[in-house]
């Protein structure tokens, strides 16, 4: 197949098969070395390629071709969709035959039929399935780089529990992880080895917990109406967010590796039955990731709200309000981060992973923005109160000189002590004249003093 390639995609990711060179080539020409690729082993494909008359044909192309997957991701994506992937009998699947025209830039689709290696009942359906591993797989490291990033021990905070649906969770980690390393080196999953990691019921208890205590805590803090307990209830409210969402990833992340090996085991032993398995378990993941965005984006809403209410309040509240809102950005920050790790929202378009991005950032910008502001309006609170209190104890200028001469305080007592003065001065006066006109008063009302009249007479 000189100078030519395959291109299979599942919507989730897309396989490039086709000589070393040739796959190289194609990843330069379109872009696609930026991406994070990694190998497929092609070897697994000969065992459901091969039939009876091409056996020989499909040993041929497997010792001749190679494999690389990458994510679809908006770059990956846009590298791609010109050669117009087509879809196939296998449910979820699109291919495309391409060939290099002598340019290496230019590439053109030149089939629709897959190749040999590809053209056996169950080969799309096995490489599909190997798509969904290596998808999971890459979804498990970014998980361990995120446990790993906010230092959080999964374990210590599992075995601080008394409860005994987290007790469940001890131990689960080290019979999963032996197992796929078992996978790795053996390349298939035997009954014996299946046997022992069939605990799909213990993560579902451990992860229904979870979210039960995330739903918890924002129906807690939904309930709180006064800025001080809004604000102690958020300080409190971080840490235990981060641990339940550490959490719920190692349960994620155990999950899937379960369902690696499940697969594997399905193609070992009912391979007729792999396509349906596939699709049942792309529809119980999908189902999971629905309901751990369901709890993380109650959480989000709450504590928009929190930042919301506590604003309105800051004015009344200067040291509480900027609190419960910087709380409430850390926790906003750490749920944001826990669904990017886990592509919570991104569903399998990247249209709509970009368009979860932006409200995300926008969130991220707002909340942050309010703590910003939370901030100004308690300064702008104390500023204000500040030169209330301390205004009339500025000097100012009483007399019109353009000198301050006293305080606004000082001149409003020296205005009070001439007032009362004033005041006393005239009470004294009108006294004066009060007593000075009593005899009058009495003449007039008494009549004329005999002696005087005598003698006048």
């Amino acid at each position: 197949m000189g100078g030519q390639v395959e291109l299979v995609s599942d919507g989730n990711g897309v396989a490039i098969l086709g000589t070393a060179s040739d796959v190289e080539r194609f990843f330069l020409s379109t872009g696609l070395d930026r991406a994070a690729a990694e190998q497929l082993d092609i070897q697994r494909l000969r065992a459901v390629s091969a039939s009876a008359g091409s056996a020989a044909q499909v040993g041929a192309d497997v010792a001749a071709n190679s494999g690389r997957w990458v994510k679809l991701t908006a770059e990956s994506a846009e590298a791609v969709k010109e050669f117009g992937l087509m879809p196939t009998r296998t449910p979820g699947v699109s291919h495309a035959m391409i060939g290099e025209a002598g340019d290496i830039k230019q590439w053109l689709q030149i089939a629709q039929a897959p190749s040999t290696l590809l053209g056996g009942p169950l080969a799309l359906t096995a490489l599909a399935t190997m798509m969904q591993q290596r998808a999971m797989q890459q979804q498990m490291d970014e998980i361990v780089e995120y446990l790993k990033e906010i230092g959080e021990k999964v374990d210590d905070v599992l075995r601080g529990q008394k409860d005994a649906v987290l007790a469940d969770m001890i131990g689960v980690d080290l019979v999963i992880e032996e197992a796929l390393a078992v996978r790795e080196r053996v390349g298939r999953v035997s009954e014996v080895i299946w046997s022992k990691v069939q605990m799909g019921s213990a993560l579902a208890r451990t992860q229904a917990y979870a979210l039960r205590q995330l739903d918890a805590i924002a129906e807690k803090l939904e309930k709180k109406a006064d800025v001080g307990e809004i604000a102690r209830a958020t300080r409190r409210a971080e840490p235990q967010v981060r641990e339940w969402l550490a959490v719920l990833a190692r349960t994620f992340q155990l999950q899937d590796g379960i369902w690696v090996l499940e697969l594997d085991r399905v193609l070992d032993a009912s391979p007729e039955e792999l396509d349906n398995h596939r699709l049942g378990l792309i529809a119980a993941r999908e189902h999971r990731v629905h309901l751990i965005g369901r709890s993380t984006e109650r959480m989000l809403e709450q504590m928009a709200a929190t930042v919301d209410k506590a604003n309105s309040k800051v004015l009344f509240n200067p040291f509480d309000s900027p609190s419960a809102v910087k709380s409430s950005n850390q926790v906003t920050a750490g749920v944001l981060e826990f669904r990017d790790r886990l592509g919570i929202g991104s569903g399998n378009g990247t249209g709509e992973g970009r368009r979860w991005r932006q409200a995300a950032a926008e969130l991220r910008d707002r909340v942050v923005g309010s703590a910003v502001d939370g901030v100004s309006a308690a300064g702008r609170f104390g500023s204000d109160t500040l030169d209330r209190a301390t205004r009339p104890f500025r000097a100012v200028d009483i007399d019109g000189d353009g000198v301050p001469d006293k305080s606004r305080a000082a001149a409003a007592a020296t205005r009070a002590g001439d007032a009362i003065k004033g005041a006393a001065t005239g009470a004294v006066g009108r006294a004066g004249r009060l007593f000075r006109r009593k005899p009058t008063q009495d003449t007039a009302v008494d009549g004329p003093d005999p002696d005087t009249t005598a003698g006048n007479s």
